[in-house]
């Protein structure tokens, strides 16, 4: 399932999520203008769990960043165009509605904190790692995880491909979270950490911290597990 859509419309400009949209494709924009010295940029740059731990690096201190703090730089960078649109794409559905809850700044501690968990979560599976951990997938399974504590009926209107056909179907937000955090915790159980590929224990890493943060952080008049939502599954 793709999401495309919701029907839970903001009381407030999502300022903070537009402007890590807008960050990440910048920074986006600028890695394809590295050319040949990306992959260099991404190691120092990324989060290598090996150079976390032991707090040395091939490259990220001659530039000014410690190690410690690619905790946070490796959020903004994204692998590949794809990599980038897919993030981007659930930011922008599920991240407006979890601002407006949290409010402007806790939403921002929110979003960096859920990106550091996923990002510990997966060097704890292999601290030896050295293979640089890159993307916004850890902070916006965070946004995820909050967005269905707090609007669980939320109608969500998603692809589902039925062959070559994209059928569009509106659930529960509860079903579309709930199947996505299925899926990522198989995969997880089926990946191999020692090796390269998508990070699937930070998703689920970066979800856990979501539920746990959203309960802390969110604005006192917003209520958990909110009202229900106009629509076939949310009567």
């Amino acid at each position: 399932m793709i999401p495309i859509s919701d029907d839970n419309p903001a009381r407030r400009a999502a300022v903070v999520t537009w402007s890590i949209i807008l960050l990440c494709i910048a920074v986006y924009l600028w890695e394809r203008s590295l050319g040949g010295e990306l992959n260099a940029a991404l190691n120092v740059l990324g989060f290598v769990p090996a150079a976390f731990f032991s707090q040395q690096s091939a490259g990220s201190d001659d530039i000014g960043v410690p190690p410690s703090l690619t905790v946070l730089t490796s959020m903004f960078l994204h692998g590949g165009v794809l990599h980038l649109a897919g993030n981007m794409l659930y930011l922008w559905i599920f991240g407006n509605n979890v601002e407006d809850a949290l409010g402007h700044i806790r939403f921002a501690l929110f979003y960096l904190l859920c990106g550091a968990a996923a990002a510990l979560t997966m060097a704890y599976t292999d601290p030896a790692s050295h293979f640089p951990m890159i993307g916004a997938s850890g902070a916006i399974s965070g946004t995820l995880a909050a967005y269905v504590l707090l609007y669980p009926r939320a109608r969500i209107t998603v692809i589902v491909p039925l062959g070559i056909i994209p059928y569009p179907l509106t659930i529960s937000a509860m079903w579309v979270v709930g199947f996505w955090f299925l899926m990522q915790l198989i995969s997880a159980g089926l990946a191999d950490p020692a090796r390269p590929g998508t990070a699937w224990w930070a998703h689920v890493g970066g979800f856990a911290a979501g539920l746990l943060l959203t309960p802390i952080l969110k604005s006192r008049e917003m209520p958990l597990f909110g009202e229900v939502r106009r629509g076939p599954w949310g009567r």
